[in-house]
């Protein structure tokens, strides 16, 4: 996995990713990866910060650290704990970004980095001024490919497939076209090709 170059000096940035990722392991759900059994928080996290590398090699401090904490400790807030309606999943979803935004706060506080660094890594974690803000639109393509990456063929695999071309229909229409052709590379099964290929009709 790439790693965080030329920011490694930065004892404030070490010390704010080793804390994100120590937080993330504490997750109790667990996905394999390469075979191997990871903290599925954690494991997330390094995926999206190696999309975002991918997208943009020379990405600012604070993308860098909005993506590792994007899903920050998520398994805290299970959406069990709202109404298994609509607008319980929208209020799910509202809260869990603050959430998440709140936590990482936190540790980049204890990590000695200046609100103005705070406020900007909680905005792209809250997904302010999307898609018009570079960053945000770098974090929501990489948010886009992790899901068709890891988690379309699951999706796909439980789930009906109006709701999953509903699905790709959304991810898609928030995708650049560098997003897109960096999709359209990935290996899909043939169940999933077929509903990408429907959704892209």
């Amino acid at each position: 996995m790439n790693t965080e170059t030329g920011f490694t000096a930065d004892a404030r940035f070490v010390a704010a990713i080793q804390r994100f990722d120590e937080e993330n392991s504490c997750d109790p759900n667990t996905e394999l990866d390469g075979g191997v059994a990871h903290p599925r928080e954690l494991l997330y996290a390094r995926r999206l910060t190696d999309w975002v590398l991918r997208l943009a090699p020379d990405a600012s401090l604070e993308l860098r650290l909005a993506a590792r904490c994007q899903h920050l400790c998520r398994w805290q807030s299970p959406r069990s704990d709202y109404p298994m309606t609509r607008p319980g999943y929208l209020q799910w979803r509202a809260e869990l970004k603050k959430f998440h935004a709140q936590k990482a706060g936190e540790i980049l506080r204890e990590a000695g980095y200046p609100e103005e660094i705070i406020a900007r890594v909680q905005a792209l974690n809250l997904k302010k001024n999307f898609p018009a803000d570079s960053d945000s639109r770098v974090l929501e393509d990489a948010l886009c490919l992790v899901f068709l990456e890891f988690q379309f063929a699951d999706l796909a695999a439980k789930t009906e497939p109006d709701k999953v071309v509903n699905a790709l229909q959304k991810s898609w229409k928030k995708m650049t076209p560098a997003a897109h052709a960096h999709a359209l590379k990935l290996s899909y099964g043939p169940r999933e090709t077929a509903l990408l290929q429907q959704a892209l009709a």
